[in-house]
């Protein structure tokens, strides 16, 4: 697992970072290149762990990382995942029980990655 977000609806999303920021006592920094994600830095270690503003309603969900989207992809659709949109290189699907998650190539350090990464057979 690469990160928590936290979604938030646009109009909210500032006033969440400010939020999630205090309550977890960590800087809020947002990265000028994709404003709409506000990192809450070293909130839980080795979990990136970011507000993100959504054109939707509010909710949380995991982001997993792979060096191969498509294979983890139909991995999880296999285990009844399905499929909702794409965005760039982004899979979202949603799982039994109707929450979300993204399947997302590689953004942690190739090092952390190669160490701590799962293979399934």
């Amino acid at each position: 697992m690469y990160a928590l977000i936290v979604d938030a609806p646009e109009r909210e999303a500032s006033a969440a970072a400010r939020f999630w920021s205090a309550a977890l006592g960590v800087p809020a920094r947002v990265d000028p290149a994709e404003p709409q994600f506000t990192s809450l830095v070293g909130a839980v270690d080795g979990l990136a762990t970011v507000v993100q503003s959504v054109a939707d309603a509010p909710r949380m969900h995991i982001d997993i990382e792979t060096d191969d989207v498509d294979a983890e992809v139909d991995r999880l659709l296999g285990l009844g995942a399905t499929e909702v949109s794409r965005w760039l290189q982004c899979h979202v699907l949603r799982a039994p029980g109707g929450h979300l998650l993204c399947v997302i190539p590689v953004h942690s350090d190739p090092d952390l990655f190669a160490a701590t990464a799962r293979t399934w057979m």
